[in-house]
């Protein structure tokens, strides 16, 4: 498989499992703290690794790359703004809302166009990777919704997979 087909391959299944977690999230789910962080956490460092890992990068390509990760944290984080967070069966659930997915949009748009302005200033296409950018915009989005959880006053579900382990809700937060 060529580099040009592996690269689609993998920005296809990054959009299948985005697709998702939106779903999943507009229909409403339980929040607990490992599922909100641990994605976001993981696709961000992905990201940084693959920038780490081009060669030929420049100072202003890093500030393009930089600028471009602000925006996406400062649009997730308006997105966090916007998730219904609310309390069922004694834990925290959160649900996306029509205003969640304006931001969405907006923001997919803002960002291409920060995009194409980073390709015509110079930066190569690729430099950017898909991860870092999904990434950034949710972890934005967890820092503000985990902002709201804590303050709350309800705990976070438990995990689905294990709720003794020690990331489960009630011990990790001491609730």
């Amino acid at each position: 498989m060529g580099q040009g087909m592996g690269n689609w391959v993998h920005v296809a299944l990054m959009v299948a499992v985005v697709a998702v977690v939106v779903v999943r999230r507009l229909c409403g789910e339980p929040l607990n703290a490992r599922d909100l962080f641990a994605p976001p956490v993981v696709l961000t460092a992905l990201g940084v690794w693959a920038v780490s890992q081009r060669h030929g990068l420049g100072v202003g390509d890093y500030a393009w790359i930089g600028g471009g990760a602000a925006l996406g944290v400062a649009f997730g984080a308006l997105r966090g703004a916007t998730i219904r967070v609310y309390e069922r069966e004694g834990v925290l659930w959160q649900r996306y809302t029509g205003r969640t997915l304006l931001v969405a949009v907006v923001s997919l748009a803002a960002m291409a166009g920060f995009a194409m302005l980073a390709e015509r200033g110079g930066l190569a296409a690729d430099a950017r990777p898909v991860q870092l950018s999904i990434g950034v915009g949710f972890l934005g989005e967890a820092l503000v919704v985990g902002c709201r959880a804590l303050t709350s006053g309800t705990p976070f579900a438990p995990e689905k997979r294990d709720s003794d382990s020690p990331f489960g809700a009630d011990r990790r937060f001491g609730r």
